[in-house]
């Protein structure tokens, strides 16, 4: 979050993700400044402990807010746009990170001490609802989807089905409760190989690119998300809410 701040800030312009933010916006550039100062603030925030639980509070509801106001009008123009759909549930996935990190912070402390599991799972239940269509996005894009593969892995198009499906079975297995802490986990350690073995590599073959900075900073986020939906399943107690209070069980 604080790397695409910071790109933010550099260009004078929204995180790429973010867009197409409309050029009619008025104060467009003082927005877009404003933006990448709060996902900066917010990264760093979510590294101390005094600051984390406002830092990560302050990010998912800002993230919410994309979700609204970006992300919704575009699915409800083209509801048939796969591609639409994407950048939809990715933001899902990103804003339901955020929410069950913000319910580990009220917390104050790791899964085992959290309560109010009500909370928690409804941050599970919209992450693990967006996997499927973004899954499917591997089938509708194949052919970007295999030309991301890196040269020296062979099958490009079978591994471009292959993760769309792992997407697919990870969101099916946490929402019907079939191996789900298999299921969050392994989606997760897919996401990590995406980071290490597609965005590491084209951030140090383009360094100058921010195309590819920004895909390295947003499937990190991805993976945090990922790995947050994870450790709630191995949660000992139930979890709070966002703002502190314990949720029913």
């Amino acid at each position: 979050m604080a790397g695409l701040g910071v790109l933010s800030l550099l260009s004078g312009d929204f995180a790429m993700n973010w867009q197409p933010v409309p050029d009619s916006l008025p104060h467009r550039a003082a927005f877009a400044y404003a933006s990448g100062a709060l996902l900066l603030a917010g990264g760093l925030g979510m590294c101390f402990r005094r600051t984390a639980a406002v830092a990560v509070r302050s990010l998912t509801a800002f993230l919410f807010l994309w979700l609204l106001v970006l992300q919704l009008p575009r699915v409800a123009a083209r509801p048939l746009d796969e591609g639409m759909w994407l950048g939809f549930c990715e933001t899902t996935v990103l804003t339901a990170g955020a929410w069950i990190l913000s319910c580990f912070c009220a917390a104050g402390s790791g899964p085992g001490s959290a309560d109010g599991e009500a909370w928690m799972r409804a941050g599970r239940v919209a992450f693990a609802a967006a996997l499927p269509l973004i899954g499917l996005s591997h089938y509708v894009y194949v052919g970007a989807t295999a030309s991301m593969v890196p040269a020296w892995i062979p099958a490009h198009v079978f591994f471009a089905y292959l993760t769309g499906t792992g997407h697919i079975a990870a969101g099916a297995g946490m929402l019907l409760g079939i191996l789900r802490r298999a299921a969050a986990v392994l989606e997760a350690a897919m996401i990590s190989c995406f980071v290490l073995l597609l965005h590491i590599p084209g951030v140090c073959a383009a360094p100058a690119s921010r195309l590819q900075w920004t895909m390295l900073f947003v499937a990190t986020a991805l993976m945090a998300a990922g790995w947050s939906a994870a450790a709630s399943l191995f949660a000992d107690k139930p979890v709070p809410g966002p703002s502190g209070a314990a949720g029913a069980a």
